[in-house]
């Protein structure tokens, strides 16, 4: 039966395993049922009901994952995509937040065409397998540098952009304390690590007033101020489209990059470079995109964090079914799950990404081809804050530095596509 709903397979993992892998992925992205009403509360939509409402397209996203395509990932309203929906196209640019969530149900309806002409998986096929292994290990600096900044380890400079904060107090104290727990669980193979790490952290975050509950349970907030709140006569604007067409390609290339990533470091890459289910997984995504629109919330997306489970084991949709059940039930007990702080998570993140930079090793590094590629779609991905600028600059490098040096047969015309439409994305 499990085998039937998920793809379970025993020769591979095990139940525990995998329920302990669910739950580590939804313990480490659970801050976004704190952080995305936060974002989306500033263009003046309902807080209350906006925690309700990513709960719920957060649950109904994963479900689908896990039984339509029986992949160890979970769904959420994407970070960054949330940020452009607010504080972009509303506060900077002045539309309301029925136009944008009309953007976003568009993006979501597009997403379902594209990925079932095929055109979104042909995108995928169409990176040379050099990248794909630089995007898991591009993301794996990505998320470590999220988990630095989440625990206040790394913060702001405006002389230097980025330094070490004060790791003798506060959180960045409790993220280094947690960081050096959960690295001990790991060294002495303790089954379930990165979640024991998650609890130990949480738990030591009380003492020194961190760690908040007040109280367990709570009835959700109603979501009907934000349910199917559309601006119809906007659709065809050139206003609607720009946004679109920003949404489109940043989500687009964030699922790709995490999709790929995620799948490399579990192993569910052939050896011809592909991932199993990769259609499902594009139309689960479109589908839990323009369902989150409806329930009125910004892009939903394939998560990041979804490596933490996938370290802990996972590998089949019981992962993300036990995620599912979780969201599910933070639903009811929001003060609680919202207890974790942001100090006990960054530490899975900052290990999780050190596990996917292990692909970095099938980068052929001897070959200034392949490599300095490789090494631009890496570097730009922490830097530039940004997993699909990472893919895009890793691309264009590629096809320009193979085709100058006259290595036309390492190109395909799928690839000359992509470079060219990537470098008119940046005069748009």
């Amino acid at each position: 039966m499990l085998e039937k709903l998920f793809g379970f397979d025993r020769k591979s993992t095990r139940i525990r395993t995998e329920i302990l892998a669910g739950i580590t992925t939804f313990l480490t992205m659970a801050y976004i049922l704190a952080v995305n009403p936060n974002i989306l509360s500033a263009t003046g939509m309902d807080k209350g009901a906006l925690f309700t409402t990513t709960v719920i397209a957060s649950a109904f996203a994963t479900l689908l994952m896990a039984l339509y395509a029986k992949l160890p990932f979970a769904l959420a309203p994407g970070m960054g995509l949330n940020a452009f929906f607010a504080y972009t196209v509303c506060l900077t640019l002045g539309y309301t937040w029925q136009f944008a969530l009309t953007a976003v149900l568009i993006e979501g309806i597009i997403f379902i065409l594209l990925t079932v002409t095929n055109l979104r998986e042909k995108i995928v096929n169409a990176l040379p397998i050099t990248l794909k292994n630089a995007i898991s290990a591009g993301i794996g600096l990505f998320i470590a540098f999220l988990g630095l900044q989440n625990a206040g380890i790394i913060v702001n400079n405006d002389a230097t952009l980025i330094s070490l904060g004060d790791v003798t107090s506060g959180s960045a104290l409790l993220g280094m304390i947690g960081l050096l727990i959960t690295s001990i669980l790991l060294i002495k193979r303790v089954r379930g690590a990165l979640l024991l790490g998650i609890l130990a952290t949480t738990i030591i975050g009380i003492p020194m007033g961190l760690t908040h509950i007040d109280g367990i349970l709570s009835a959700p907030p109603s979501i009907e101020p934000i349910l199917f709140k559309f601006e119809w006569h906007n659709i065809l604007t050139k206003e609607m489209v720009i946004v679109v067409f920003t949404f489109l390609f940043v989500d687009m290339f964030d699922t790709i990059g995490t999709l790929v990533g995620v799948s490399t470091k579990a192993g569910m890459v052939d050896k011809n470079g592909r991932i199993p289910h990769l259609k499902q997984a594009f139309l689960v995504d479109a589908i839990g995109t323009t369902a989150g629109a409806c329930l009125g919330t910004s892009t939903i997306t394939t998560f990041v964090e979804s490596a933490s489970g996938v370290g802990e084991g996972g590998r089949s949709g019981l992962t993300s079914f036990v995620t599912a059940i979780c969201f599910l039930l933070a639903l009811f007990f929001a003060p609680f799950f919202l207890a974790v702080p942001g100090s006990a998570t960054a530490p899975v993140l900052i290990l999780v990404g050190l596990m996917m930079m292990s692909s970095i090793k099938k980068v052929e590094l001897n070959d200034y081809s392949e490599a300095i590629p490789a090494f631009i779609c890496i570097i730009f991905m922490p830097l530039a804050y940004s997993i699909s600028d990472g893919i895009v600059l890793g691309l264009i490098s590629y096809v320009l530095i193979n085709l100058l040096c006259g290595k036309f047969n390492k190109l395909t015309p799928a690839m000359y596509i992509l470079s060219v439409i990537f470098v008119f994305k940046f005069f748009i």
